[in-house]
């Protein structure tokens, strides 16, 4: 039997991460039944040195049901998984994955160049490129020893005898 190291404050982060979604979704004027079953796809971004990238899983949803928008510095998601109509519902023994509407929001640097923003979505993973700004990539500065001048000191001029 493998022994599993219990981490109490990763269910601690969860449960924050998912507080912050209810609190998130609710002053946003989002209308959501707070306890049915709503979800929201899974999220990594990372920095390169020239962007911002956003991956969001959203398996078995179609392009056409996504709507990413940018508006006063947010970026949005928003878009719905639909439960498949060939099989009813009744003749689930099970349904664990979530269906319904989802709606995701980040606020966006200030470094971010929202005009050249641009998504894609392949197998399910939806990705979205957020370039930096040029002037704000960062960039090394050389750091070189000043060059010795010789310093001439200028002898006061005398004043001549009349």
């Amino acid at each position: 039997m493998a022994l599993i190291r219990w981490d109490p404050f990763r269910d601690i982060m969860t449960l924050r991460d998912k507080m912050n979604r209810l609190f998130d979704d609710t002053v946003k004027g989002e209308e959501k039944d707070l306890f049915g079953s709503t979800w929201a796809p899974s999220v990594d971004i990372y920095e390169t040195e020239n962007e911002l990238v956003l991956n969001a899983e959203i398996p078995g949803i179609n392009e056409e049901d996504i709507e990413v928008k940018i508006e006063d510095n947010t970026l949005t998601l928003r878009g719905e998984r639909k439960l498949e109509e060939e099989t009813k519902e009744e003749n689930y023994h099970r349904i664990e994955r979530s269906y319904g509407s989802f709606f995701r929001s980040f606020s966006l640097p200030h470094y971010i160049d929202q005009e050249k923003i641009n998504a894609e979505h392949d197998n399910g993973v939806l990705r979205i490129y957020m370039p930096k700004k040029p002037e704000l990539k960062p960039r090394s500065i050389r750091v070189i020893k000043p060059e010795k001048k010789k310093l001439s000191v200028k002898q006061p001029k005398s004043k001549a005898k009349k």
